[in-house]
């Protein structure tokens, strides 16, 4: 089983491999078993990453993104004139570690990736790294794991004996841009996290930039004004004096970890800085006694105390420094244990934690089944063929096998879409709103065979939960001419006020969907009556009951497309896709029953739609406050 685990870490990413029944092995990227995650977007806007990312920024540090994964809660970055997706950012640096993957397994495709992240990193962080994975061609379903877990996995798997179910283990991670500790328990199943904190403002870039203003203070005087452009670069000069400068500090705060002193080159006018390990050492000093703290406080909050645990692991590049074990030592009274190349321990540990076990997908409905097209992920080997190297072959003849492997299309940096003004609605054709009422029929089904729930029909009629709360949106409200509730207005924004919107669907009320309340608006699309965007607004139904269904109907899974939304005093998940029927998109708010469903249908047309565009109409068009 070929089996990829990426730490994707702030300024440095690392990549384990298993393949051809041999363990785990790191796999170098730039003659390193650490690929930096920074990202450039060339004029050209294609994106580049790692060593030719470090090496195309010393031409223009304008158009450079160290640290890509400090802006995950950043829609869009701006490197030089081009808006870059972070998903693209991230994705990017993902995507080169898949083709290293697959390159050393001389084109056989990978049957697993696993991908860590911080354990603090709430539902939307991780559907961002989830699409950002998609989008680097790992298939719809990449496992992530919390990194403390991979570390504890880690531990377990080089520790002498076993550890039995009960065991509690102690996490320090000291990474690049942040710190994060847990403390993480042992079950017959596996780990779980007990506890966990960290803090945002301690990494190794902090200590690089504590160095700097330390070797600052020695030489700043010899020319002030030339410092302060080194602090603050005004041009592209400026940057790139800046960029070498910090490679250097970073350089000489890692020899300090093995030396007692080094130096440190400044650029003219300055003169060369001696810096020692007591210097470093008493400058960071203060913030390291704060991850101490908040380990032992982290520890407190688990019910346990420093000797009950079974092991302290420090993980994490920085944490090699001397400083951080005597520090621990003398604030829980347990030596630390670590390893030789700290950095690597999490991508090991995916190793040895594959995540919890995949739900059994729910049977096809019989009226899904002409229409379902099984799909493989670019990178990932189709099931049931473990071991075997891609052949050439023309898909669709037996025996033969679609082509191999190919990478997807390089990121390219774009301007942000222009916004678009909504087309006026006419009716849609009747024959196409049979189309979609079946379909949405048919997603309902979907949706009550695996488990979603509407509310409770009891003859006839939908049992309100008592006591519910009006501002929750689970009770239907008063309707309006077009149907729609104050909620739904809400969800709609100013839609229904430029649409043809009715109550229901095709004759359908909302008992027959399992909603609460149902509104449909119609907009017409370039192909006549018999093509057009129709967007069905539910009120009673969570985005996530339904959301299954509507990814059954989106036909390729590679081309799927999960992300946020905000606007109009809501925000929420979308998921988009392209299906036999054309496009879908479905979009709800988090924090109330309240979600609708684009469908975007083109009969007349030979060409196809791709799922960005469903999702630019939906930004431009019907997102709530667009």
């Amino acid at each position: 089983m070929n089996v990829l685990a990426i730490d994707f870490g702030t300024s440095s990413t690392v990549a384990v491999l298993s393949a051809f029944g041999r363990g785990p092995r790191a796999i170098e990227i730039d003659g390193s078993v650490t690929m930096s995650s920074a990202v450039f977007a060339g004029s050209d806007g294609v994106l580049v990453v790692g060593q030719d990312a470090e090496r195309q920024a010393r031409l223009d540090p304008a158009r450079f993104e160290p640290n890509p994964k400090r802006r995950i809660d950043e829609a869009t970055l701006l490197l030089g004139t081009d808006v870059v997706q972070v998903t693209d950012a991230l994705a990017a640096v993902l995507r080169r570690v898949g083709e290293e993957a697959v390159r050393q397994l001389s084109g056989q495709r990978l049957d697993q990736v696993r991908i860590s992240h911080p354990a603090r990193w709430g539902a939307n962080r991780q559907a961002t790294l989830r699409q950002a994975a998609i989008k680097a061609g790992f298939g719809p379903a990449p496992t992530l794991l919390p990194e403390p877990v991979a570390a504890a996995a880690h531990y377990a798997a080089q520790s002498s004996k076993p550890l039995p179910p009960g065991s509690t283990l102690a996490v320090y991670d000291l990474g690049a841009g942040t710190f994060d500790c847990a403390v993480v328990g042992v079950t017959a199943h596996g780990f779980t996290v007990l506890a966990d904190n960290g803090l945002p403002d301690l990494g190794s870039l902090d200590i690089d930039q504590a160095l700097l203003v330390h070797v600052g203070r020695q030489v700043s005087h010899l020319d002030p004004a030339q410092w302060q452009r080194v602090l603050r670069p005004e041009s592209v000069a400026d940057r790139r004096i800046r960029r070498a400068l910090m490679q250097d500090v970073r350089d000489a705060k890692e020899t300090l970890s093995r030396h007692a002193h080094t130096e440190v080159p400044m650029p003219e006018p300055f003169e060369d800085v001696l810096v020692t390990r007591a210097e470093l050492e008493a400058l960071v000093r203060p913030n390291l006694l704060r991850s101490a703290e908040l380990l032992a406080a982290t520890i407190r909050d688990a019910g346990l105390t420093p000797q009950r645990l079974t092991g302290v692991y420090l993980v994490g590049g920085p944490s090699r420094m001397p400083l951080v074990a005597s520090l621990l030592a003398e604030k829980l009274g347990v030596m630390p244990t670590t390893q030789d190349q700290p950095e690597t321990a999490v991508a090991f540990g995916l190793h040895e934690d594959p995540g919890p076990a995949p739900a059994q997908a729910p049977a096809t409905p019989p009226a899904l089944e002409a229409r379902t097209v099984p799909a493989m992920s670019p990178m990932l080997r189709p099931p049931g063929q473990p071991g075997q190297p891609p052949q050439l072959g023309r898909p669709g003849q037996p025996g033969q096998p679609g082509p191999s492997w190919q990478p997807p299309p390089a990121f390219r940096a774009a301007p942000a879409p222009a916004r678009k003004s909504l087309r006026l609605p006419l009716s849609i054709g009747a024959g196409v709103l049979v189309l979609v009422a079946a379909l949405v029929t048919t997603l309902v089904l979907v949706n009550r065979g695996s488990g979603g729930q509407g509310p409770a029909v009891s003859g006839g009629t939908i049992q309100q939960a008592a006591g519910g709360d009006p501002a929750s949106c689970d009770q239907a409200g008063e309707k309006d001419k077009q149907g729609f509730t104050p909620c739904l207005r809400q969800l709609a924004g100013t839609v229904p006020d430029r649409g043809s919107c009715q109550s229901g669907l095709a004759g359908m009320g909302a008992q027959n969907v399992g909603a609460t309340v149902v509104a449909t608006c119609f907009l017409q699309g370039s192909g006549g009556p018999t093509a057009g965007k129709t967007v069905i607004y539910y009120q009673g139904i969570s985005y996530d009951a339904i959301k299954l269904g509507a990814e059954t109907e989106m036909g390729d899974q590679r081309q799927i497309v999960e992300g946020t939304w905000s606007g109009n005093g809501l925000s929420g998940h979308y998921v988009a896709g392209v299906g036999s029927l054309g496009g879908i998109l479905l979009f709800g708010a988090d924090d109330r029953k309240l979600c609708a469903m684009v469908i975007s249908l083109d009969l007349s047309s030979g060409s196809k739609q791709t799922t960005q565009q469903v999702i630019n109409y939906f930004q431009q068009n019907l997102k709530p406050g667009a």
